[in-house]
């Protein structure tokens, strides 16, 4: 679809969820233009696992994730914490996700999670050929120490499959080694989901960016918002530090920022900032082959070309900027808990700020009341997996087009 040049869009945030939009923005013909207050492709897009988990289907909220947070009152290392402060957003945000933890509102929630899941993977496996990403259709080894836990995850596995067709393969203890030979022999068992992938997130933003550049969009850095003009339900004018915008729409992908943002809209969303970790380090020998996760320490795997990164962690602690030793190194007893090898010294350690719903779904589509103002934000930890199907979803919206999976579960105006 052509458009005029000056049918354009301004996209505030250059994350990965950012990138995309713009990219499908482009594809329908709109002039694109990205600012970000930091760095192209920063912040959580910059740091995480990079997987790429079709499978990833069962959301933050549920009874288990209620009480792992009421535990954490008082256990500091728990991998899932929330420490209570004098927040009136966040006592809101903890009152409505305690309302969404019922059984009902967990499978409406993972029922719209795969949908864009598998729209994500889709548009992943046809545009990561052309990006230097480390694209590694590897698969995902979920892995535990504790019969017990993997008979619970076997129970879970099964409900998966039978409600949402995702379907892991058992692996029992003595074919762990044929599976991944870094991974200690004294194992309980694992379960194996073969679809899924991974990718270097670094490499994946500077790629993709570079290639949109090239192909006309407008990146500009360093560039905060400041403030909006409104006339008659329009956005006419976005003030920044370095200039003013007068775009045909606006796109707010903030990330962990949204909520202090889109108070300027006039729609304030309940975005709270789930804060993660991880650390790289040089790669083991043996290193794995594959992604692993390991429920029962809360850590995240991931195998790059050059390095191992160990991650995870969600802390509900506001914006804090602290990378505690203690955090760093769990991560790193995690890992070597489950490796032959321990993990190499640490290279470098990092922290991010993901954008958490109280309803565990991401916020994407226009803005109530007002006429060219959109979202897409609110990707919890999964803001890599969704933000190709996300950004095909919301250029589809802006240009008014029959979207390619319903989209109303994940409009704004759920909140309001």
């Amino acid at each position: 679809m052509t458009r005029a040049a000056q049918d354009s869009v301004l996209v505030i945030g250059a994350g990965v969820v950012g990138l995309a939009c713009s990219h499908y923005l482009a594809d329908a013909g709109f002039e694109v233009t990205v600012i970000d207050s930091g760095e192209i492709a920063g912040g959580c897009s910059r740091g995480n696992c990079g997987h790429i988990l079709p499978s990833h289907v069962l959301p933050l909220n549920s009874p288990g994730a209620l009480r792992t947070a009421i535990a954490s009152f008082f256990d500091r290392s728990s991998p899932f914490r929330v420490r209570l402060r004098a927040d009136l957003d966040l006592l809101r945000w903890l009152f409505q996700f305690v309302r969404h933890c019922g059984p009902r509102r967990v499978a409406h929630a993972a029922a719209n999670l795969k949908a864009l899941l598998d729209s994500s993977f889709d548009e992943f496996e046809r545009l990561a050929p052309a990006f230097d990403c480390g694209w590694s259709p590897h698969g995902l080894l979920y892995l535990f120490a504790e019969p017990r836990n993997l008979d619970a995850f076997a129970r879970m596995n099964e409900r998966l499959a039978g409600e949402f067709g995702v379907a892991a393969e058992a692996v029992d203890a003595a074919h762990l080694e044929g599976v991944d030979r870094s991974l200690r022999p004294d194992l309980a068992g694992g379960f194996f989901y073969p679809r899924d992938a991974s990718l270097d997130p670094q490499r994946l933003g500077r790629s993709w960016s570079a290639a949109l550049e090239a192909r006309g969009v407008r990146f500009i850095e360093y560039c905060a918002f400041e403030g909006l003009e409104m006339d008659r339900g329009r956005v006419v004018a976005v003030r920044t530090r370095r200039d003013i915008f007068r775009p045909g729409h606006v796109v707010l992908a903030a990330g962990a920022f949204s909520r202090a943002l889109s108070r300027h809209f006039g729609r304030a969303l309940p975005v709270e900032p789930g804060k993660g970790y991880a650390v790289t380090t040089d790669r083991p020998d043996p290193c794995p082959t594959t992604s692993i996760l390991l429920p029962e320490k809360g850590v995240a795997i991931t195998p790059f070309e050059d390095g191992l990164r160990i991650g995870s962690m969600m802390e509900f602690v506001g914006f804090d900027e602290t990378i505690p030793e203690g955090r760093v190194a769990q991560l790193r007893a995690g890992a070597a808990a489950f490796l032959r090898s321990p993990p190499p010294p640490t290279r470098h350690r990092w922290f991010g700020w993901r954008p958490m719903t109280w309803d565990s779904l991401p916020i994407i589509g226009r803005l109530p009341g007002l006429e060219n103002a959109f979202a897409a934000t609110g990707h919890q930890m999964l803001g890599m997996m969704m933000a190709p199907g996300t950004g095909k979803l919301l250029a589809e919206l802006v240009a008014g087009q029959p979207t390619h999976i319903p989209a109303d579960a994940y409009a704004p105006a759920r909140f309001h």
